[in-house]
């Protein structure tokens, strides 16, 4: 009988060809320690430290709110919602409220809270949904930001950049103006002042200035050596050493464990890299899926934007940051490291569940068109939900995004359909299931960790 053959294209490059009855190895092999920043090996001290950081509220401005309260342990780390519940909400995941009295929050924050998933690999260059944080050797600081001039240098990494803004958002960590010094600050441009503000409130925590001189200890000596900077590169230890997961059965399959994958899985994967089926890897490409561009593929829009267009409530995703028109509704492909795992989809959580975040990508105008708005994960509010769907209840917006699609129709058969959603769970890395290891008991500020 003669042998079936089809090509697979990862990252936009023909590695090898795939034999479709033997199953041989494809010659991919997953990450290794090289392809990590610190050769996947950060100071422990350092991973300690940005633990402790990463859920301690002290670095919020209200003292009420911690990075992890978005990107939790127990929710994947991402929070479950479609629109993240920032500064002044209460609880933690799909149970976080919107606060209540003077305390409650302003506005949703506008983009989903992406899972922070082998953030730590090298080939991740860009971070945002719109990419406005990226890796730029010609800048003093080496990356480009909000912050232009005034990002301090000494960053390790383009995962650090990303940790300094979250604190610096009113919505996110900040809180509103005339709250406290710190939003003060944020609300003024001033984004120096918000991140020394920061670092003077570890400073007056002993225990903290321990932990930073163990962490740093050819440049901190003393308390007032403390900068915000040594936080986020400490953060970007954390979250590189910690949830990175590159041991899914895809991955081990790669390496040449021919029982990784189911018969199904492996079907799936047909289905995936297959120009004529489902095309998916024309954008997910390579050991994490993605190609690290921006595409337009008609995603609704819910949430109350990111102040674009005549009332503020669309989000223009990349041409925010490049100015073109042309990147209109273009939002950074994800990883589908763990996919199955970090429900809602989407750049503004529109998509609940996986299956129909995949539907989505096989017939993109009909289903923007057809949006069933009940699946958005939203904590209810009155003022809130008045606005969550103006975008989709105005037909020549919804058009507009639907225009500007760069996918058209796929057509899949239901037993392809299946094989496609079994080889999407494939790239879960079991060891990623549990993450309360990665939650500490108690943190330095004496702040509660509880949400």
């Amino acid at each position: 009988m003669k042998k079936m053959t089809k090509n697979i294209i990862l990252a936009g490059t023909l590695l090898f060809t795939f034999n479709v009855n033997a199953m041989p190895n494809m010659g991919l092999s997953a990450p290794s320690n090289s392809d990590y920043y610190d050769n996947g090996m950060p100071s422990a001290e350092k991973v300690k430290l940005g633990k402790l950081l990463f859920f301690d509220k002290i670095l919020s401005g209200n003292q009420n709110i911690s990075c992890a309260t978005c990107h939790h342990t127990l929710t994947d780390t991402g929070d479950g919602l479609s629109l993240p519940v920032g500064e002044g909400g209460q609880g933690l995941g799909i149970t976080r409220d919107t606060g209540t009295g003077s305390d409650a929050i302003h506005a949703r924050v506008p983009r989903n809270a992406p899972p922070v998933f082998n953030l730590g690999a090298r080939e991740f260059t860009r971070m945002f949904y719109d990419g406005r944080v990226a890796v730029n050797s010609g800048h003093p600081s080496g990356f480009d930001s909000p912050a232009g001039d005034d990002l301090p240098d000494g960053l390790d990494n383009v995962l650090a950049a990303q940790a300094m803004f979250p604190v610096t958002s009113a919505e996110e960590m900040a809180g509103q103006a005339g709250e406290n010094s710190q939003t003060n600050a944020a609300a003024a441009g001033n984004l120096p002042l918000v991140w020394e503000i920061i670092a003077n409130k570890l400073r007056n925590i002993p225990e903290y200035v321990d932990l930073f001189k163990d962490a740093y200890p050819d440049s901190i000596s003393q308390a007032s050596d403390i900068t915000y900077v040594h936080a986020a590169n400490a953060i970007a230890a954390f979250e590189a050493q910690a949830w990175r997961f590159d041991n899914s059965p895809f991955l081990r399959f790669l390496k040449g464990d021919r029982k990784a994958l189911s018969p199904s899985e492996k079907k799936g994967m047909r289905v995936f890299y297959s120009p004529r089926k489902g095309n998916c890897a024309s954008c997910h490409s390579g050991p994490f899926q993605t190609d690290h561009e921006f595409h337009a593929i008609a995603l609704p829009q819910i949430g109350p934007g990111k102040g674009d267009d005549f009332d503020g409530h669309s989000d223009f995703g990349r041409e925010r940051v490049t100015g073109n028109p042309d990147d209109r509704f273009k939002f950074r492909t994800p990883t589908l490291s763990n996919i199955a795992l970090t429900a809602p989809y989407g750049h503004d959580g529109a998509y609940d569940t996986l299956e129909s975040m995949v539907k989505h990508h096989l017939h993109p105008r009909r289903s923007l068109r057809n949006y069933d708005t009940t699946q958005a994960v939203l904590p209810s509010r009155p003022d809130l939900d008045a606005i969550d769907f103006i975008v989709m209840n105005d037909t020549q917006r919804v058009n507009e995004i639907a225009s500007a699609s760069e996918i058209n129709r796929t057509r899949l058969s239901h037993r392809d359909f299946k094989h496609l959603m079994d080889f999407l769970h494939a790239l879960t890395d079991p060891a990623a299931i549990d993450l309360r290891r990665n939650t500490p008991s108690r943190v330095p500020s004496g702040l509660p960790v509880r949400d």
